[in-house]
């Protein structure tokens, strides 16, 4: 893991198997395709739903190439949580050839 900003990072590469992924994108986003287990809480509600981030684990954040997930980071690092910020987002787990799941019927994709 880097330390970016001082806040942890990883690469997608570097999530372990079954830890747990918070995706932070918008519902369109999460909608067209997401990592399969992932849990989605944007990050414009994060504030009012930190209680059901997991505690006392890493949790490895993403967004879509990394900026959104560097604010969340920042954000529950400063409250006691222990986020990992995932370098590239979305785009670097697509550009992987990593599966995603969509929840619109379509074929999964990242926007």
């Amino acid at each position: 893991m880097d330390n970016v900003n001082n806040l942890p990072s990883a690469s997608v590469e570097d999530i372990p198997q079954g830890a747990p992924v918070l995706d932070v994108r918008e519902q369109d986003e999460w909608d067209a395709g997401h990592i399969d287990g992932a849990q989605h809480l944007p990050l414009s509600q994060l504030a009012e739903r930190t209680g059901e981030v997991p505690v006392d684990e890493d949790v490895y954040v993403i967004c879509r190439s990394g900026g959104r997930s560097l604010k969340a980071t920042a954000y529950l690092a400063q409250y006691g949580f222990d986020p990992v910020n995932v370098l590239g987002g979305m785009g670097a787990w697509a550009d992987a050839d990593k599966p995603l799941v969509s929840e619109n019927g379509e074929t999964p994709r990242v926007l």
